[in-house]
């Protein structure tokens, strides 16, 4: 039998990849990819077989979206977060909850991640929203800067301050007054994520959808949405280096000279080809790595997964700017897909948590110093 990622890899290519292209230049949402997701089981991956779900675990999580995004970094991203904030309320969530969510998931919805806000930047885990208490009903008002799927998702995950101290970690249904403010994000690379600011304006909710006890929103944040989240973007990065691999060095191999040769047979491309390879492979071995250290509970598995995320983040920059020397002057006139993975790669280093940020979790992880 093929195992679990060469079966999603497959999925990717019919799936995922036809639309890779058009959903970056017309900044659109890969729902043609989502509608299969459900077809297929994806979207309920995470969800225990007694709930209905597929029974995978962190480590399906991180080849699926390994395998996603090496079609469409885009896709693999909005699929990742869609099972961190799942992972959440089946972690956290109460019955009532977990069984709404789950039999919607099921019927082919999916959640998003509302948790960055313009003052905290990338300390997500920091919110400043204006919360009102009365009895059972909470009212929320502020802004989320940076919302993934924005309007498509049908449930999103959104970090607000507690009635007590720490914060709370809420689920806020698409139906319950939240809006997005569409025109004012254009970003340079992952552009099929649509990604805008949500506007919360005396949205009202049912403590029902907050996910957990009050005030344990930083213990969901530092164990579950940190490993499944930071994991995910190593994956997510990953893909783009394998994307990044595969279409240079089909481009290397078909680009003809006169006499017959091809790019591949110059010795400086050769080199590239090298480097873009080897950066991958490594990318690959980290995050496959973490992502077993972390489902066999290895005491270094943060670590791993820090590390795994910094690395594929820093080479998807790295391999996408060495295959635009292979491309040359047609792939700067965006001919073919690798000027695409260049504007995608850039995204990795400041998403939040930005590379800078896990540079330091990760020397006080391996110091044992308490994080963040």
């Amino acid at each position: 039998m093929k195992n679990f990622y060469e079966k999603a890899r497959e999925f990717a290519l019919a799936n995922i990849a036809p639309y890779a292209k058009q959903i970056d230049e017309k900044a659109e949402f890969p729902s043609k990819s989502f509608e299969k997701m459900h077809e297929t089981g994806y979207l309920k991956l995470l969800i225990p077989k007694e709930l209905g779900g597929l029974g995978g675990d962190i480590a399906d999580h991180a080849d699926a979206v390994r395998a996603f995004a090496s079609a469409s970094a885009t896709a693999g991203l909005c699929y990742m977060m869609h099972n961190v904030a799942l992972m959440c309320v089946l972690n956290y969530g109460s019955n009532e909850l977990k069984k709404e969510i789950t039999k919607s998931v099921i019927k082919g919805k999916f959640l998003a991640l509302a948790y960055s806000e313009f003052g905290s930047g990338t300390h997500f885990y920091m919110p400043e929203l204006k919360v009102k208490f009365d009895g059972k009903k909470v009212t929320f008002n502020g802004t989320k800067s940076m919302v993934t799927s924005a309007g498509h998702a049908s449930f999103y995950a959104v970090l607000t301050p507690s009635s007590d101290e720490g914060i709370d970690n809420w689920i806020f249904p698409l139906e319950s007054g939240i809006k997005f403010e569409k025109n004012l994000w254009n970003g340079l690379g992952m552009r099929g994520n649509v990604s805008c600011p949500m506007k919360i304006e005396n949205v009202t909710l049912d403590e029902k959808y907050r996910i957990g006890e009050a005030g344990s929103g930083a213990k969901q944040v530092f164990e579950t949405v940190a490993p499944y989240f930071v994991l995910g973007l190593a994956c997510v990065y990953t893909g783009l280096c394998q994307n990044v691999l595969e279409n240079s060095t089909n481009w290397a191999t078909a680009r003809k000279y006169p006499n017959g040769s091809n790019l591949a047979n110059i010795e400086t491309v050769q080199i590239h080809l090298s480097d873009i390879y080897t950066k991958t492979a490594a990318c690959a071995a980290l995050s496959k790595d973490a992502a077993n250290a972390a489902k066999n509970g290895e005491s270094d598995a943060l670590a791993k997964i820090l590390a795994a995320r910094i690395n594929a983040s820093e080479n998807a920059i790295e391999t996408s700017r060495i295959a635009m020397r292979i491309g040359g002057g047609k792939a700067y006139n965006k001919n073919g897909i690798l000027e695409q993975l260049l504007r995608d790669s850039f995204a990795g280093q400041i998403m939040a948590p930005s590379v800078d940020v896990l540079k330091i979790w990760l020397g006080k992880s391996i110091s044992g110093q308490q994080i963040p």
